[in-house]
C-alpha cells in the first residue's frame, strides 16, 4: 500500500533500489546457505574451517549494501520530529546542514576505506587463501559510496517533504495504523 506522504520515487533511483534490494537479498539466501550447510556439518560431526570467517564478511556486506538500501527510501536514522519542531525557515537549512555532516563522514570512511585496501594488499583470508582481503573489504568504500550518493538521490524528495512539515517516520507509523485498524475492523 502507498502512502501519500511517501515520495514517487525517480527512475533512476527504482533502478538503484532494484540493484541494492538484489545485492542484498542475494546476500541474506547465500548467507542462509552457507549458515545452513555449517549447520548440517557440524551435526554431521564435521565443520568447515571458513565458516565463521566467511560468514562474519558477509554479514558486514549485508550491512552495507542494506544501510545503502536504507538511505536511498529515508529509512535510516533519522530526526524528523526535532526538524518538524523547527520554525519551517530552519528546517532546509537544518536538513541540509545534516546532510553535509552525513556526506562529510562517509566520504571520509570511504577514502579511509581506500587506504586500508592499500595497506592489506597481498593478505589472504586465514581460513581461504586464495581469497584476498582486499575484496572483502572492498565493502567499506563501496558501501560509503553507495551510501552517499542514496543520500544525494533521496535529498531533493525529503527536502519538499520536510519543507511541507511532513514526516516519513510519522507516515509509516499512521500507515501501519490504518492497515491495522482495516484488518481488525471485522472483528469488532
Amino acid at each position: 500500500m502507498e502512502h501519500a506522504a511517501y515520495p514517487k520515487l525517480s527512475r533512476i533511483n527504482r533502478i538503484i533500489s532494484g540493484i541494492l534490494e538484489w545485492i542484498t537479498i542475494s546476500l541474506m539466501i547465500l548467507l542462509t546457505v552457507v549458515v545452513g550447510f555449517a549447520v548440517i556439518a557440524r551435526l554431521m560431526g564435521d565443520s568447515f574451517s571458513w565458516y565463521d570467517e566467511v560468514a562474519a564478511i558477509m554479514l558486514a556486506w549485508i550491512t552495507y549494501y542494506g544501510s545503502a538500501l536504507a538511505a536511498l527510501h529515508r529509512r535510516h536514522i533519522g530526526f524528523d520530529t526535532v526538524l518538524l519542531a523547527l520554525p519551517k525557515n530552519l528546517r532546509i537549512p537544518a536538513v541540509l546542514l545534516g546532510e553535509v555532516i552525513v556526506l562529510t563522514f562517509f566520504f571520509l570512511m570511504a577514502r579511509a576505506g581506500l587506504q586500508v585496501l592499500d595497506v592489506l594488499a597481498g593478505d589472504t583470508l586465514v581460513s581461504l587463501r586464495w581469497v584476498p582481503v582486499q575484496f572483502t573489504q572492498s565493502v567499506i568504500p563501496i558501501g560509503a559510496i553507495l551510501f552517499m550518493l542514496a543520500q544525494v538521490l533521496s535529498l531533493p524528495a525529503y527536502l519538499k517533504l520536510t519543507s511541507a512539515g511532513i514526516s516519513l517516520e510519522h507516515a509509516e507509523i499512521e500507515e501501519e495504523v490504518e492497515t491495522e485498524l482495516e484488518k481488525n475492523k471485522d472483528r469488532v
